[in-house]
């Protein structure tokens, strides 16, 4: 049996040897989400930080780790050798705890949870074990070959489609955001850690722009190196996440992007598009089926009161 320690996260070095781990571990076969961006994004957060725990061997040898987002959602990798009942039951016990914390500091009842593909049945198998309870909600993800012809995008008349404007157009583009999605989750602290990351390209990042100058929409497209294949391609690049303001919707803008969106991933050498969205955006699925999308995969969500 492999003798592990585990502690808290420590900074910057930590935040390297997870992103070497996971590398190392998909390019071993295993199922690990995470991936480089993720990683630099969440962990960028004071309290991500907090509810982070890294397991090590004798030597110090990183072999796997748990924290809970800021959206409450469980990340965990680990080498699939030391992953036994015991360290399972440890990690949870500490995402159980670290949620527990967090509620108590903000005065807060959220739940901790979870994700696994409907076809990982050892994830699965592991979330009942702990009591996670499976949401009607789930996550779609689906690809579209670029191999295929991409037809050319439709514009309304005067609107033009751009890369973002950088640090300038941070506070539109939140507000955009935040129209979009009804919500305030967005920040301009967190848009510039996203536009901080490792393999951000702010040429991939498009907004739709109309006649009087307003963001009216966007589709941030994204090519992750570290990143396993999803959808069946051999280079994978995201045309996602994509939103409109409610004040103009319904004026083709979404479809305009993505499809200018995988003309650009085609010319960077991506052979296949995918995009994620959700079971109950019906209106997302119609829009990317009609460009030729198609489903490839469903993640599964659960919550466990804790």
């Amino acid at each position: 049996m492999i003798a592990l320690t585990s502690r808290g996260y420590s900074g910057p070095a930590d935040l390297q040897a997870m992103v070497a781990l996971t590398q190392t571990l998909r390019a071993a076969g295993q199922k690990v989400g995470p991936i480089a961006a993720d990683l630099f994004e969440e962990l960028a957060d004071a309290s991500v930080q907090a509810s982070a725990r890294l397991w090590e061997e004798a030597q110090g040898r990183l072999v796997g780790f748990v924290y809970v987002s800021q959206w409450q959602n469980l990340v965990d990798a680990f080498d699939a050798r030391v992953f036994t009942p015991a360290v399972e039951a440890e990690m949870m016990a500490w995402a159980v705890e670290a949620v527990q914390r967090r509620n108590q500091e903000k005065g807060e009842t959220q739940t901790l949870d979870a994700s696994a593909l409907e076809s990982d049945l050892e994830r699965l198998a592991m979330l009942e074990r702990h009591g996670f309870e499976r949401q009607a909600e789930s996550s779609i993800l689906m690809g579209r070959s670029l191999e295929q012809p991409i037809p050319d995008p439709v514009l309304p008349p005067g609107f033009t489609i751009r890369p973002m404007g950088g640090e300038d157009e941070l506070e539109p583009f939140v507000a955009l955001h935040r129209a979009a999605f009804g919500t305030e989750n967005m920040t301009v602290e967190y848009r510039r850690t996203i536009m901080s990351a490792p393999d951000y390209i702010p040429e991939l990042d498009l907004v739709a722009v109309s006649p009087d100058g307003d963001l009216a929409a966007y589709c941030v497209c994204q090519i992750f190196p570290d990143d396993a294949p999803h959808c069946g391609g051999q280079k994978e690049g995201w045309v996602d996440p994509v939103a409109t303001h409610p004040t103009y919707q319904r004026l083709g803008l979404a479809k305009a992007l993505m499809l200018h969106g995988m003309r650009l991933l085609k010319g960077r050498g991506m052979d296949t598009a995918i995009l994620g969205t959700s079971s109950t955006n019906v209106a997302m699925q119609r829009t990317a089926e009609s460009i030729g999308f198609k489903t490839a995969s469903n993640t599964l969500w659960f919550c466990k009161q804790v």
